[in-house]
């Protein structure tokens, strides 16, 4: 794998709106660029990609959580830009197979699935990350996202993959469904 740079974004939340946060809620993407290796070109096995999603799990998930400072994590998602030389399979292949396993190992479990996006796109273009609560997909509060970009990837052959993670929901949170408080943890959705 070819790591052209890794950028980490945090962002605290003190207020939405006209009230203010019980506490501020913090917010981390932590985003490679990579070299695509199979830009310009059909490649039928994607092995090396779906290798490489792996790796960037641990790399992305490690680096995310430790920019919380030792606060739990509660929330996760990811996403991928493909530059212009690309298809989306190959986000697919880099996110889907074998991404998840070393993130959930990172934030310490996650039952719930990760929720993920992924496009085509050049430098600078913007993509919202999905996230929501790692244990238990019903957790409404948690439903939330984080919107990155980095001024000059993806190039036209790279690809760039961003991990987020999250201390807690949105501030106010107040449209119903399972609290976190009540979210059992067993099988990803309550």
């Amino acid at each position: 794998m070819e790591i052209r740079k890794i950028v980490t974004i945090v962002e605290d939340v003190f207020a939405d709106g006209a009230k203010k946060a019980e506490r501020p809620i913090r917010k981390v993407a932590a985003i490679a660029i990579i070299k695509n290796p199979f830009a310009g070109i059909y490649q039928e096995d994607l092995a090396e990609l779906i290798d490489e999603g792996e790796q960037l799990g641990k790399i992305l998930g490690e680096r995310a959580v430790a920019a919380l400072e030792g606060k739990t994590p509660e929330s996760y998602g990811k996403a991928a830009i493909v530059g212009e030389k690309g298809e989306y399979e190959h986000a697919a292949a880099l996110l889907h197979p074998k991404l998840g396993t070393p993130l959930r190992t990172a934030v310490g479990g996650g039952k719930a699935i990760i929720p993920s996006v992924k496009k085509l796109g050049s430098m600078g273009d913007t993509i919202d990350i999905p996230l929501h609560f790692k244990d238990a997909a019903f957790v409404r509060s948690h439903f939330d996202g984080m919107t990155v970009s980095v001024n000059d990837a993806p190039k036209a052959d790279e690809i760039l993959v961003a991990i987020a993670v999250t201390d807690g929901g949105r501030p106010h949170a107040r449209v119903g469904g399972l609290k976190k408080e009540e979210a059992k943890g067993e099988d990803g959705l309550r």
